[in-house]
């Protein structure tokens, strides 16, 4: 069974659903380690509750993106992490973890991208009006939500519908999706 880290700067409703299915023999690996950069995220109290390690940082208490990441590895080596899912992170990762973890770093994005990358991926679609938008998962490389795509999901947005109702639709399917896509990748590995 694989020891896997979970990235995430929020609520963690994705973490949560994450850790439910690697419970639940869904997802066939162990969440050893959270990782957090925002001190006080709600995502704390969920791996606190789950009695799941967390490395919660402040990226402003060190000198440059590379050495936080170094503190990053440090931890991840020291759980013997072997693949990383980023679920609400809202960093890019740099080329610290990038070269130690190539091709063992997915990310979950609540949109069909290429469309709407990058922050408020559910409120630029709400607002540009399109018809559909979805979530994608992908690979994660240097920019931002540009690494190859694993899986997508559309979204119908229905006429009428609230921006708060569209995102409770979207992370439902978030919660479905990731954890069966997380199955498949760490099933062949």
């Amino acid at each position: 069974m694989k020891n896997i880290a979970i990235f995430a700067s929020g609520s963690g409703t994705n973490f949560q659903a994450i850790v439910d299915a690697t419970k639940s023999g869904i997802v066939p690996a162990r969440v050893a380690l959270l990782v957090c950069d925002k001190p006080g995220a709600k995502v704390i109290e969920r791996a606190e509750r789950e009695h799941i390690p967390a490395f919660v940082f402040s990226p402003k208490n060190y000198a440059s993106k590379a050495e936080f990441e170094q503190a990053i590895l440090a931890e991840l080596r020291k759980r013997e992490i072997e693949f990383i899912a980023l679920a609400g992170y809202m960093r890019l990762i740099g080329p610290t973890l990038l070269h130690a973890y190539e091709g063992k770093i997915v990310n979950i994005h609540p949109s069909l991208l290429p469309a709407f990358p990058g922050k408020d991926a559910i409120g630029q679609a709400y607002r540009a009006g399109v018809k559909i938008t979805g979530v994608t998962i992908h690979y994660v490389d240097e920019g931002m939500d540009t690494g190859p795509i694993i899986a997508q999901r559309a979204v119908p947005i229905y006429e009428g519908e609230s921006l708060a109702q569209l995102e409770a639709r979207i992370h439902e399917v978030e919660h479905e999706l990731y954890p069966a896509v997380l199955k498949t990748l760490l099933e062949h590995q």
